[in-house]
């Protein structure tokens, strides 16, 4: 049985049915196979593909298929998915080898073995078919029509609709089918762009200057990123555009005291260390006792002594702490805005969003006693919805008298792609070139 095809079968059926993150389970996944170069490349884009295109698989699977795809055990499920992926969608796999390969790994798990017939018959009946399957009919701009074919929840697209109109929810939605760039950020502590250059070409990794974005380069050909000894020698870190332009709005200078009060993985803090050329005093916050090692261990590796990481509640803190000059408070979301980097995110109800609003107020009002006078507030997400976003914004404003609105200074390069105020900014997948992100700048009034 193929070991990749095996890999992607199990990591998918790891992120259905235990809910984890796609990026650290194809990551342990490809490593408990030993896949490396091609196999782990071949693994990653099918991987990725069966989870981005699961609405348009499972419409195709259900012309086809007599039982209804919610009757299907996950295991008969993923494999008939992972195989129709190929068919339609990777031109160089041949059609039978994805089928005799699908057989082969239902026969080989106990739980899909009995299926193996079902699963054989109804992949050659796609086959037969030829793709004269039918796609509901995109004239009349139906939600259906756009769900199937941009594989997005018709909840997703309504909401995007209704807060950027069509044109942008057009082109949101296209920007889905593409896998996002890979962007780092150079350690300037311990090296410079040209160096990391140099030292990333030496291992055939192809680096890209990004530009308008000082320190920031795209990535290729990278293969794992954990294993190259640049990043093991803290050289870099992987960050997005977005979230290394929010970084700089926060203004963060040498000698100040500054916050992050939900830091975790770590790296708009290690941003943010970075801009204060590793003096002064920067807190970093998260929850979890766990999720705070991996902050620890991440500004070991890159050498940024002024970050202290500590278990804290951001909205419900047992304790007061001394005010600071600058807090970010980088809230939990629905992560509508990173959907092509975690494409598992796009099948969340529409239910498990709506109290997060109410959420981000609570870190927000604790955030606001960090503040010292005459101090910033920088309020971000990587979300696209403006109840998370503008509305959170807009509330805190009006909750809290003793903080007006700052203008931010944003770099030439990024350019407003909606009507906000200068106060706030939403960077857009297919305009920006980034993440969906969205920031609102806050200052303490004096006095």
């Amino acid at each position: 049985m193929d070991a990749a095809r095996t890999a992607v079968y199990e990591a998918l059926l790891h992120v259905d049915v235990e809910e984890g993150y796609s990026n650290i389970v194809l990551d342990k996944t490809l490593r408990a196979h030993g896949l490396q170069g091609r196999d782990a490349s071949f693994a990653s884009a099918l991987f990725y593909g069966v989870l981005e295109r699961r609405i348009t698989l499972d419409w195709v699977l259900r012309q086809f298929s007599k039982t209804p795809l919610e009757k299907l055990s996950p295991p008969v499920l993923e494999i008939l998915r992972t195989a129709l992926y190929q068919i339609l969608y990777m031109d160089k796999v041949p059609a039978s080898a994805a089928v005799n390969e699908a057989v082969n790994c239902a026969k080989a798990d106990k739980k899909a073995a009995k299926a193996a017939g079902f699963v054989n018959g109804v992949l050659r009946s796609i086959l037969r078919d030829n793709g004269a399957h039918r796609f509901p009919p995109e004239e009349d701009g139906s939600l259906l029509a756009q769900s199937v074919r941009y594989s997005c929840p018709e909840w997703i697209i309504k909401l995007w609709r209704h807060a950027y109109g069509e044109q942008i929810t057009e082109g949101l939605l296209e920007s889905l089918c593409c896998r996002p760039p890979m962007y780092i950020r150079v350690n300037t502590l311990r090296t410079d762009m040209q160096k990391l250059c140099t030292v990333l070409e030496n291992f055939d990794v192809k680096a890209e200057r990004v530009s308008g974005v000082p320190d920031a380069l795209m990535l290729k050909e990278t293969g794992s990123i954990a294993e190259l000894p640049a990043y093991k020698e803290g050289l870099f870190h992987v960050q997005d555009l977005s979230s290394q332009t929010v970084c700089g709005l926060l203004g963060a200078k040498p000698g100040e005291r500054v916050m992050d009060v939900c830091a975790a993985p770590g790296g708009k803090s290690f941003t943010i260390a970075q801009h204060m050329e590793n003096r002064g005093e920067l807190l970093s916050f998260d929850l979890y006792k766990k999720k705070v090692g991996l902050i620890r261990q991440g500004a070991q590796r890159l050498g940024l002594t002024v970050i202290r990481a500590d278990v804290r509640d951001a909205a419900n803190p047992s304790k007061k702490l001394e005010a600071a000059q600058r807090v970010l408070c980088d809230a939990p979301c629905s992560g509508l805005g990173i959907l092509r980097r975690k494409p598992e995110i796009r099948y969340k109800s529409e239910e498990s969003i709506r109290g997060l609003p109410e959420i981000q107020r609570e870190i927000l009002n604790a955030s606001a006693q960090l503040v010292r006078p005459g101090g910033v507030l920088l309020y971000s997400t990587c979300t696209l919805n403006p109840e998370e976003n503008s509305g959170t914004a807009s509330r805190f404003l009006m909750d809290h008298p003793e903080f007006e609105p700052a203008a931010l200074e944003l770099p030439p390069w990024v350019k407003r792609a909606l009507k906000e105020p200068e106060h706030e900014i939403t960077f857009l997948p297919h305009i920006h070139g980034t993440d969906g992100f969205f920031a609102a700048l806050f200052r303490r009034k004096e006095g």
